[in-house]
């Protein structure tokens, strides 16, 4: 079935397909030019940093099995205070080797994660993905992400700690968490948005993090989530790329206007608008401290590992006010 035409209209409003030339493999992030990072730099008052990481961690992980290979890090010793030239009173070493799912905790998706009818960003045939990864638009294109980060607090807009399953973020939500907050989401941004779901994750309640809830007469779980609205404010900002504290990035359920739509903003987003997306940010910290002193805006770095071919990669954002 194809997706709803609303969808499609979307995709074709949204679609940044050439904007920077056709061999362009970074889409939004080019939006960070040398200008945008030298102003970024001037939110840097106090020199306060906050990682935004959920720790890499086999137990604990973020990972409930729900998604086949996308395993919490099995991390294992292969040295144990080893000579190295066959001295112990010498120097040794302690090494390690580990096994995980790139995304398989606070990560960024590559533009190539996500298809839509036979297609990645720019058109380009899915056959350019293989077991070997991808030809084009791996996460090794993206050589450097920082920029003026933004965080957008919806969960507090509505007064709650964690915005319900199935709220779907919109336009005017960012409006209007802009209008409170006092900031403004500029082109060249990385734009934040924070949910509150994170917070159950960091209590230890990685099950209710990851399932979600139920609402009556779905099948589907629930949780908040971007909505199709705000994929268009997204792109009149002009911002370079977007993360949330969730684990599934978009609203669950999807719009029942949309019947037939299977993860959308995923497809408009990173296959149409060339939009890198970003889920399992934790944003608790760095929200109190934004309560606390009225400033929204920070420098932020946020650089993927250039796993060559890489559809995702794990990260380590720090924001610094």
């Amino acid at each position: 079935m194809p997706y709803p035409q609303e969808i499609i209209d979307l995709g074709e409003k949204v679609k940044n397909w050439g904007r920077w030339g056709d061999d362009d493999e970074i889409g939004t992030i080019n939006f960070i030019t040398n200008e945008v990072v030298k102003e970024a730099t001037k939110c840097v008052i106090s020199g306060k940093r906050f990682s935004l990481a959920f720790p890499l961690q086999q137990k604990g992980g973020l990972q409930l099995g729900s998604m086949p290979g996308r395993v919490n890090p099995l991390r294992t010793m292969i040295q144990l205070n080893t000579p190295v030239i066959g001295d112990p009173t010498l120097f040794c070493t302690s090494d390690d080797v580990v096994t995980m799912g790139l995304q398989a905790a606070t990560h960024w998706d590559g533009l190539c994660h996500a298809s839509w009818n036979g297609k990645i960003y720019g058109g380009r045939d899915v056959s350019t993905i293989t077991y070997d990864g991808a030809s084009v638009c791996g996460i090794e294109k993206i050589t450097s992400l920082t920029s003026r980060g933004v965080l957008l607090d919806i969960a507090s807009l509505y007064g709650l700690e964690e915005l319900p399953g199935g709220h779907a973020i919109s336009y005017q939500d960012c409006l209007n968490a802009e209008k409170k907050q006092g900031v403004e989401v500029r082109s060249g941004d990385i734009l934040l948005l924070r949910t509150g779901m994170m917070a159950k994750a960091k209590r230890g309640d990685v099950v209710g993090y990851g399932s979600g809830t139920q609402i009556e007469n779905s099948p589907m779980p629930a949780f908040p989530g971007v909505g199709l609205g705000a994929v268009e404010f997204f792109f009149d900002r002009e911002i370079a790329a977007v993360a949330t504290d969730t684990i599934t990035f978009e609203v669950m359920p999807w719009d029942p206007k949309v019947v037939g739509a299977i993860l959308p903003i995923h497809c408009i987003n990173l296959v149409m608008m060339g939009l890198t997306q970003g889920q399992n940010w934790d944003l608790e910290e760095l929200s109190t401290d934004c309560q606390n002193d009225g400033k929204w805006d920070f420098l932020l770095e946020a650089s993927p590992q250039p796993f060559v071919g890489g559809i995702g990669s794990p990260v380590n954002p720090i924001a610094i006010k």
